[in-house]
């Protein structure tokens, strides 16, 4: 899994939070690691120094392996609160997205009871 981290200006791009993020992810997404080729998280602070309440974004790209991009956004007041939020909106995302992948609904289930039941009523009437 290759996790890419960038920021904008108004945070600090430091060691300490690209190990945060990095171990997060990893905790997060362990069992899912064969299937994820990239992460990109992207970190902003949208109101820069004016401050405010849910002013950071986060938003976090996943590449699933044969599969489109997931992207999804959070914001927060602190920057590991949006990360965390943001890491849990992909989750969701991506469980849903390899369900879907696993049991498509484009297959439709064979209604062989039905076949049973109405051979059943034939030899009812005989």
């Amino acid at each position: 899994m290759n996790i890419e981290i960038r920021t904008d200006k108004n945070i600090q791009n430091n060691e300490r939070l690209i190990e945060y993020v990095r171990a997060e992810l990893n905790e997060e997404f362990q069992r899912h690691s064969e299937r994820i080729t990239h992460f990109s998280v992207h970190l902003s602070d949208e109101n820069g120094d004016k401050g405010g309440s849910d002013d950071i974004k986060c938003m976090i790209e996943a590449r699933p392996a044969g599969l489109k991009p997931v992207v999804v956004n959070h914001k927060a007041g602190k920057v590991d609160l949006a990360i965390h939020g943001a890491i849990d909106r992909l989750k969701r995302s991506l469980e849903h997205v390899f369900e879907k992948k696993e049991n498509p609904r484009a297959v439709q289930p064979a209604f062989a009871d039905a076949d049973v039941n109405d051979a059943d009523l034939d030899d009812d009437d005989a």
